[in-house]
């Protein structure tokens, strides 16, 4: 036997320690995909669209109920917010435990794709966020860090709301301001009776003395 060339079993033993790396990192791979595909959607997402499962089609959303609030458009392709006010008070404290409609929004807008796509309406779709189909979430990411600037229709949102404050300022001043006109019109009213007051008040003392010096006078001709 040649002594420069290895004999079969020293083959089956290289073999064998050549395919182990192979082996575990197919297995590594294997762990990762399955990791991948356990992952849940965000908990946001989940109870949003949990809240929307909830409520009627925006076809009957004037049935007085949750669905005249906040409901699936038509076709099941995006959500549509009815009543900002009543979606506050009503069912973000129920799901999300807080009242404040800018923030949902906010939070809505750190997720990738999501759109406000009426002008008119509190509209909003995600190609991944349909009815029906819930098992698209988890294909929906959030963006890599909190946007720094508020998207344009919540910029709109937040104006909207400083100017009602503004205007509530604004009327309770003019109230305020009204309520001090009277207030002056009342006290000069007030200053102008005593004013004629004090001039009769002078008169009939006036009277008074000069009757009282008259009768002196003829008290002493008398005498």
């Amino acid at each position: 036997m040649v002594s420069g060339f290895p004999t079969p079993a020293a083959m089956d033993v290289d073999s064998s320690n050549n395919q182990s790396p192979y082996k575990i990192s197919r297995s590594t791979s294997t762990g990762r995909s399955a990791a991948a595909a356990t992952k849940g959607p965000a908990p946001f997402l989940s109870k949003t669209y949990d809240l929307l499962d909830e409520r009627p089609s925006s076809s009957s959303s004037s049935s007085g109920d949750g669905g005249s609030i906040i409901s699936w458009n038509e076709d099941g392709t995006g959500f549509v917010v009815w009543s900002p006010a009543e979606f506050s008070e009503l069912m973000l404290p129920r799901y999300f435990k807080h009242n404040n409609f800018s923030s949902f929004i906010r939070q809505l807008n750190t997720y990738v794709g999501f759109k406000k796509t009426s002008s008119k309406r509190w509209e909003f779709k995600h190609e991944k966020f349909q009815r029906g189909n819930r098992e698209m979430l988890v294909e929906i990411t959030r963006k890599r860090c909190e946007p720094s600037v508020y998207p344009s229709y919540l910029k709109a949102a937040t104006n909207s709301n400083q100017e009602d404050r503004q205007s509530l300022n604004h009327e309770q001043l003019v109230e305020e301001n009204s309520n001090l006109r009277k207030e002056k019109l009342e006290l000069q009213t007030q200053l102008a009776q005593f004013k004629d007051l004090k001039v009769k008040l002078l008169d009939f003392v006036g009277h008074h003395m000069r009757n009282s010096n008259d009768q002196h006078v003829k008290n002493g001709r008398i005498c």
